[in-house]
């Protein structure tokens, strides 16, 4: 199994997946170092499927998904982006990192 990293986002105000939201992932090269290794924007369902492409592979380690949400709030949101840092330790999992959204607020957790 290889593992992949998926992401899904919610805006809970209206109930709905979030559409077309610029998503960046990156890992941690060292203590002062993120290095790009993958990106993508949100479907119609508001996810993205793989955040690393197919023949990417996943090293242990620390990563940040970084996602810009003003566009999506157009000017009436309080975030510009939102950073989700987590750590990956079994490279054969899969790492699904859902955003549950609102203009005010948000929350994740890890997904199955």
């Amino acid at each position: 199994m290889t593992c992949k990293i998926t992401t899904h986002v919610l805006d809970l105000v209206q109930g709905t997946p979030a559409k077309h939201i610029p998503a960046v992932l990156e890992k941690l090269d060292n203590p002062d170092t993120w290095k790009t290794i993958g990106n993508g924007t949100t479907n119609d369902d508001g996810r993205i499927d793989n955040l690393i492409g197919e023949n990417n592979s996943i090293s242990k380690g620390t990563y940040r998904l970084t996602f810009s949400v003003s566009s999506y709030f157009e000017s009436d949101g309080f975030y510009s982006s939102i950073p989700i840092v987590f750590n990956i330790t079994d490279t054969n999992r899969h790492y699904h990192v859902p955003l549950l959204l609102s203009r005010f607020g948000y929350t994740t957790y890890r997904g199955s």
